[in-house]
């Protein structure tokens, strides 16, 4: 069980978040939506442990993986190396079948510069489930997507989630993104923002 009890985060003088409380449970999918600025990732950084100058506490595993806005892929390192480097006991057939899960079969020696950014965002995902995480977080993976490519992203993802049944954050502006993915969608609002369902 994934636990987050938030009651304050300051960047200095300004409180940015007032009480943030809720659980997620192992093989379910939350979603935070909110308007941009708001603070989703904000909430997720403290999830993640990323940012610990806050007000409460978060239970969470060990086992744990990030899909952020951008790729963030080494882009010195092939498709391969991206995966084996972040997944030390990933062998190179289970890294070549994590590529093939995603659509880049064949594509382990393309360095992410030669890759579209629908395939970048492919390896992103590749990567986040090798490791096969007990907690999953997507801060809004499909943002500057065009709808196709939104469209194709979404429904791996939905595929992958129900394949490894990680407890899942996501975190979206986009309401219909939330009601697709989501079991349970949570909505940040007011100044500091708070959970208001």
């Amino acid at each position: 069980m994934i636990r987050v009890d938030i009651r304050a985060k300051h960047f200095g003088p300004t409180q940015v978040l007032g009480t943030v409380r809720f659980d997620i449970a192992p093989g379910e999918t939350v979603a935070l939506v909110g308007p941009s600025g708001i603070g989703k990732s904000t909430v997720l950084r403290i999830v993640a442990g990323i940012d610990n100058r806050f007000e409460g506490n978060v239970t969470r595993p060990d086992a744990m993986a990030i899909v952020f806005q951008e790729p963030t892929l080494l882009p010195w390192r092939s498709a391969r190396d991206n995966l084996l480097l972040t997944q030390p006991g990933l062998s190179r057939d289970g890294a070549e079948r994590a590529l093939t899960r995603v659509g880049l079969e064949g594509r382990g020696d393309a360095f992410p510069g030669h890759l579209s950014l629908g395939q970048q965002r492919r390896l992103s995902l590749a990567r986040a489930f090798a490791g096969s995480p007990e907690l999953l977080i997507m801060d809004e993976p499909f943002v500057s997507l065009d709808p196709d490519m939104a469209d194709q992203m979404i429904g791996l993802s939905e595929a992958l989630i129900a394949e490894h049944r990680p407890a899942t954050l996501f975190v979206t502006h986009a309401r219909s993104e939330a009601d697709r993915l989501a079991d349970r969608v949570l909505e940040l609002s007011g100044t500091p923002a708070s959970l208001t369902n």
